[in-house]
């Protein structure tokens, strides 16, 4: 498949990495940017932007990557921490009085709040009607008490997060973040797109039954409850539609680039966004041990996944975004063909390697 963009030539390997996933994609493409040390080093994309092969991925295609979304969502609720607006360790009933869960707001950003499930089922629909849904979660018992576990919230940490967001500062999410985050940062990301941002959507490929039952295999009983109510997260039908693509889901729908999720690192990693201190905080890890949602390990900051030397957040189908603190670089890979985490690592490592660093396991 022929690669679009630019990289610099001290990180050709990386294009030949990239070049080397999208080959190895069944359907719609890819895109990868990289920031290092002040400047864009890489930008690159390639393949078809729809299912049928008659649109080509462009420099501006927006394609969702699930979960990628939810650190977006975190930055929004951090930067009122910033100002001093809302206290990380305040109850969440200081702010939504209906809130049942007795969780602090640091619980929510952390993913230990507990409200992963909802116990009765709910339409699709209910992901498009945000009083609606926000009024389930208020009444949900936590699946576990809050802070003595900790479990990623799949569907409702943007949820959980934007209607705090809404409580404090009266905007929604998606405008919140599209003024106070990626507008200001000239970041390509959005939550809700608008009709000329949804011109510039990707098609997701290989969402089905198969793809299911690999990403559902060895996990907890709470996963398949915690994924699958309200239904229609993982349905081709839903998240190529309009209605899905217009609402305001900011746990899995945001929309952007790779620059645009490579952004959002680049920008924090500058000091601009959030303040030096919350930064650190929010990239602190605040619990680690196996996700009682997912079954694997994880460690969480406020909002961020913590690892060695990085913070960020991967998303369901292979998408990812972050930054290494010790390399001093932002990475985005975002992806329309649903797969695994394999080709944003092989990306990544070569990044990596043209740097000097170890590559990541």
């Amino acid at each position: 498949m022929e690669v679009g963009g630019s990289v610099d030539p001290r990180f050709a390997a990386v294009r030949d990495a990239f070049a080397s996933a999208l080959a190895s994609q069944q359907g719609t493409g890819a895109a990868v940017a990289a920031w290092c040390d002040g400047t864009w080093v890489v930008d690159l994309w390639g393949g078809a932007a729809d299912a049928a092969g008659t649109l080509p991925w462009r420099a501006d295609s927006l394609v969702q990557p699930y979960s990628v979304t939810k650190p977006f969502a975190a930055v929004c609720a951090l930067r009122l921490v910033d100002r001093g607006l809302l206290d990380l360790d305040a109850p969440v009933q200081a702010y939504w009085p209906e809130f049942a869960a007795p969780a602090t707001v640091r619980q929510v950003l952390s993913h230990q709040a507990g409200i992963v499930a909802l116990d009765e089922p709910a339409p699709t629909e209910a992901f498009y009607a945000w009083d609606r849904l926000c009024a389930l979660l208020a009444a949900q018992q936590p699946q576990w008490t809050p802070g003595e576990a900790h479990g990623e919230s799949a569907l409702f940490y943007g949820h959980l997060v934007g209607e705090l967001v809404r409580r404090v500062d009266g905007r929604s999410l998606g405008t919140f973040l599209r003024e106070e985050v990626c507008g200001p940062s000239a970041l390509d990301f959005h939550v809700g797109l608008r009709p000329p941002e949804l011109a510039r959507a990707v098609e997701l490929t290989g969402l089905g039954e198969q793809f299911d039952r690999t990403g559902s295999s060895g996990r907890p009983e709470l996963y398949a409850r915690a994924i699958d109510n309200p239904p229609g997260a993982r349905d081709p039908a839903v998240v190529n539609g309009v209605a899905w693509r217009t609402a305001e889901i900011p746990a899995v729908n945001g929309h952007g680039t790779a620059r645009g999720v490579a952004g959002l690192y680049a920008a924090l990693l500058q000091g601009r966004i959030l303040s030096p201190a919350v930064l650190r905080e929010a990239t602190t890890a605040h619990c680690q041990g196996i996700d009682a949602v997912f079954g694997h390990e994880t460690a969480w900051g406020l909002g961020f996944a913590i690892d060695a030397d990085d913070f960020g957040m991967g998303g369901l189908g292979g998408s990812y975004g972050g930054a290494s603190t010790a390399g001093g670089y932002a990475f985005g890979f975002v992806t329309g063909s649903m797969g695994d985490d394999g080709p944003a690592y092989a990306v990544e490592n070569a990044l990596r390697a043209c740097l000097g660093m170890p590559a990541l396991d």
